[in-house]
């Protein structure tokens, strides 16, 4: 498959799961019934209303992202300005992370309205060459048009999460009712909800984001006409995530070039990144049948 049907076949996948988690919000309501089901059906629109104009707002504010100008950061600044000239995209705007994790993502509902955030630490620890890996990575993002849904994603996972738990608190504080309270449909709807529904968002994103995460590395490889600069920052970016904690919500962990939470639990068979060392891999086989070799 050649780069062109990978970006029309993750895009097609990705706007399935905007589909996917909009309808497991109505069918939440659904299943617990009665006025619920509008409830959740203007919820779920309003989501994706709120998530097309605010979700990279929304984004930058949970990562407590700060705007940094170009006298701060003007290596930062030079490297993203060559970076778009090449990948003819316009300049987006740049934003710090107060976090000594070596991290990065892009958000934005399209190229005009691009945001690249990076953390202090990715700055601070990276040469300059694996950092411009990073940047073709993030960039690539915005290239294959996938930063709006991804961020409306882990804004719509977010909110599953957040409603099965205050069904959670209502069951454990007796506050949970329904139109019929002697219909056990409702009450066996929500607490599958509680249970499931976190569980199935998570799936959804999972579904998707690990091929988004291999289509922008092999954009940003061909951006940058070798894949050796990523494949470096993604050993060094593996180490950083072990070293420095970063605290971020669960639900907009996706976002991030590499996962922001440390540890090789049974979670991270389920994690919405692919396994770096396959990242890496693949990455180190594109030099290879470019012909290129290092010492």
């Amino acid at each position: 498959m050649n780069i062109t049907q990978a970006r029309f076949t993750t895009q097609l996948r990705t706007w399935l799961l905007i589909a996917g988690l909009t309808g497991l919000l109505i069918a939440i309501g659904a299943v617990i019934g009665g006025k619920f089901l509008y409830v959740f059906v203007v919820f779920a629109v309003l989501m994706n209303l709120f998530g097309y104009w605010f979700s990279d707002k929304i984004a930058l504010a949970a990562s407590r992202a700060r705007p940094v100008s170009e006298q701060e950061a003007p290596e930062l600044y030079r490297i993203l300005r060559d970076l778009t000239q090449r990948a003819e995209l316009p300049m987006p705007r740049v934003y710090t992370i107060p976090s000594e994790q070596p991290n990065a993502f892009a958000t934005g509902r399209n190229a005009k309205h691009a945001a690249v955030a990076v953390t202090e630490g990715l700055l601070r620890y990276l040469p300059q060459d694996q950092v411009r890996g990073v940047l073709a990575h993030e960039l690539s993002h915005v290239k294959n048009h996938d930063i709006l849904v991804s961020s409306i994603a882990a804004m719509i996972a977010a909110a599953i999460s957040t409603v099965a738990n205050i069904l959670q608190f209502s069951f454990l504080f007796g506050g949970f009712s329904s139109d019929d309270d002697e219909n056990p449909l409702a009450f066996i709807g929500a607490l599958a909800t509680i249970i499931l529904a976190p569980i199935a968002a998570m799936l959804l994103q999972l579904a998707v984001s690990r091929q988004r995460e291999y289509l922008a590395d092999a954009t940003g490889a061909r951006l940058l006409g070798e894949g050796r600069p990523l494949a470096d920052a993604l050993e060094t970016l593996e180490r950083g995530v072990r070293a420095a904690p970063l605290n971020v919500n669960p639900a907009t962990a996706s976002l991030y070039i590499v996962h922001p939470f440390a540890g090789q639990s049974i979670a991270n068979l389920f994690s919405t990144h692919p396994p770096l060392a396959e990242r890496i891999r693949r990455l180190r086989a594109y030099d290879a049948a470019q012909g290129l070799h290092y010492a």
